[in-house]
């Protein structure tokens, strides 16, 4: 329920009071202001936005905390980070219970805002009582979630809001070190974690800040490429020959990845000068996200002017990476799905593996994502596991070799991050890519000779976006109460509510199968107002000359079950 006009403004005063930061002050006063002033036309709007930003505390959770920035307890702010600070730092002293003294580090992207959060959680860690550590400056979250393990840390936190709009930031947390056992060091949180640090913010009293952290010098950004250019097999695939095109999309990740690739002698790699550097604007982007139509436009463009063989392209923090190329059926780029990344590299990771150590290996992948990783895994002799949605399941997998979503992110190293890492990802993208170029393929043709072996595994997404988080349930509700009995005209043989926890950890989903092996998995996302439906057809193809035809029946059977699940949902 929301408050009173009264209530609202008295809150509103009383936040003002206590922020710190001069910005969202001013910001929060000119808005009580206007929203007081019946004589003002943008009254009603500036009533709206305090409702909003007064509506709640921000939730902490399993992705930790992301918002739009701003006054009030509803935005990421100094306020708000601070008292995530302080609850972060009770909780690790909770786990150490007096045993150690806790460990922590912290890094931050180039969006607005991000360093100072950095410090501030820096200062306060300190006055706790952690050892604190502090990114020398801006780095890809990669590079702190290599660090928790590096420097055997009980904490890591990352601000950063990764691929969201330019106005919102956020803050990542990781458990690693002495505080977690040994598959969950350097992993992102999960319950019971998220609810008692939230716990603790709630608690949070009078918020000490000290002096003291330790900066860590530029090395370990060096320390982490190094790293990954171990993984570089130049014995076994030493073909360079690869011309790349490379997009940061204005984030992080631009100088660390062109480090990496060119340590690794891909010596021909073009930088998309619009998007090279760090800017918390995106300038050149509506949403910072390779996934976005039209977040590569320029990576293509330049991509068919240099007449490259792969784009490479990172989101701002560098924790995703997609990858593009020449078609040979069409002579268009093109991007590929992420579901088609993760097979690629899965290929690859299998291929690179001595027999012997196939023996315990594991893959790993989310269950929204490609069953194709489960077939290749097995033909390999290879044990593979499904997860729910999310790194945080992924990466914790135990003797994990390799995990991958479909949302475009790829872990190829566990043991050096226990995270999605597109920069480690991009490198062997690139080793892969120049292997088959060597062979005179392309990655398209080796995704035709996995359907050869497995069938064509073809995915889709339908993402439907709604006012409020209450719709989302009434939606799921109504499927719950009146499931699909077929779609694309195939039986519905398997129906799984995932609430339920039967073959996963419970969550908010419905799975379905039918006779033809098609598959749909609709779940309300976890950071957006948005119902998320996942779309796979497998076709059978028994020769190299019914690839085609298999990929145009697969695209009218995912046609097809888009408009059954379209009509399940009532839109």
């Amino acid at each position: 329920m929301q408050p009173s006009s009264t209530d609202l403004f008295t809150a509103a005063r009383e936040w003002a009071a206590q922020d710190p930061d001069p910005e969202t002050r001013a910001e929060l006063e000119d808005l009580l202001a206007r929203a007081r002033n019946d004589d003002d036309a943008g009254q009603a709007a500036a009533l709206q936005q305090l409702e909003d930003a007064f509506s709640g505390p921000l939730l902490f959770g399993t992705a930790g905390l992301r918002a739009a920035l701003g006054p009030g307890p509803n935005r990421m702010n100094r306020v708000v980070v601070r008292s995530a600070a302080a609850g972060v730092a009770a909780h690790a002293l909770n786990l150490a219970k007096g045993a150690y003294s806790p460990r922590a580090v912290v890094g931050f992207d180039a969006r607005r805002n991000s360093r100072i959060f950095a410090e501030e959680t820096a200062a306060i860690f300190t006055a706790a009582g952690l050892e604190t550590f502090l990114m020398p400056s801006e780095l890809p979250t990669p590079v702190l979630a290599y660090a928790v393990r590096a420097l055997e840390c009980e904490v890591g936190v990352m601000v950063t809001a990764s691929h969201n709009p330019p106005q919102d930031n956020g803050y990542k947390v990781y458990l690693g070190g002495r505080a977690v056992e040994e598959t969950a060091r350097g992993v992102q949180i999960v319950a019971p974690h998220d609810a008692q640090i939230a716990e603790q913010i709630a608690a949070a009293g009078d918020i000490q800040l000290a002096p003291g952290w330790n900066v860590l010098p530029e090395s370990i950004e060096t320390d982490y490429v190094a790293s990954v250019l171990a993984l570089a097999d130049r014995e076994a695939y030493p073909s360079r020959d690869l011309s790349i095109v490379l997009t940061p999309l204005h984030g992080v990740g631009g100088r660390t990845a062109q480090s990496v690739l060119a340590s690794a002698g891909f010596d021909t790699v073009y930088v998309v000068e619009e998007q090279a550097e760090p800017d918390p604007t995106f300038p050149t982007v509506d949403f910072p996200n390779p996934e976005e139509p039209g977040a590569l436009d320029l990576a293509l463009a330049a991509a068919a002017d240099q007449d490259a063989d792969l784009v490479l392209a990172n989101d701002p923090d560098a924790d995703r990476v997609a990858a593009a190329a020449k078609d040979p059926a069409t002579g268009e780029w093109r991007m590929l799905r992420g579901d088609e990344t993760g097979a690629l590299l899965g290929l690859h990771v299998a291929a690179r593996l001595a027999d012997d150590a196939k023996h315990g290996a594991v893959f790993a992948n989310s269950v929204v994502s490609s069953r194709l990783l489960g077939r290749i895994a097995d033909a390999s002799g290879i044990s593979h596991a499904q997860t729910l949605t999310g790194f945080k399941w992924i990466s914790r997998v135990p003797d994990i070799t390799y995990g991958y979503e479909e949302a475009l992110g790829y872990c190829v190293a566990p043991e050096l991050v226990r995270d999605k890492d597109g920069l480690s990802a991009a490198l062997l993208l690139a080793e892969f890519a120049a292997a088959c170029k060597a062979e005179g393929k392309t990655l398209f043709d080796i995704l035709d000779e996995l359907a050869l072996v497995h069938g064509l595994h073809a995915s889709d997404q339908l993402s439907v976006r709604v006012g409020s988080l209450g719709l989302l349930g009434a939606m799921m509700n109504r499927l719950r109460e009146a499931p699909p009995s077929s779609f694309a005209g195939s039986d519905v043989v398997v129906e799984e509510d995932l609430a339920e926890g039967v073959h996963l950890p419970p969550t908010d989903g419905l799975l379905y199968v039918t006779r033809d092996d098609t598959r749909v998995i609709i779940r309300p996302s976890g950071t957006e107002p948005k119902l998320k439906c996942y779309l796979e057809v497998i076709e059978p193809v028994d020769s190299a000359a019914e690839v085609a035809d298999a990929k145009a029946t697969a695209r009218t059977r995912l046609d097809a079950v888009i408009r059954d699940v379209e009509e399940a949902l009532g839109l």
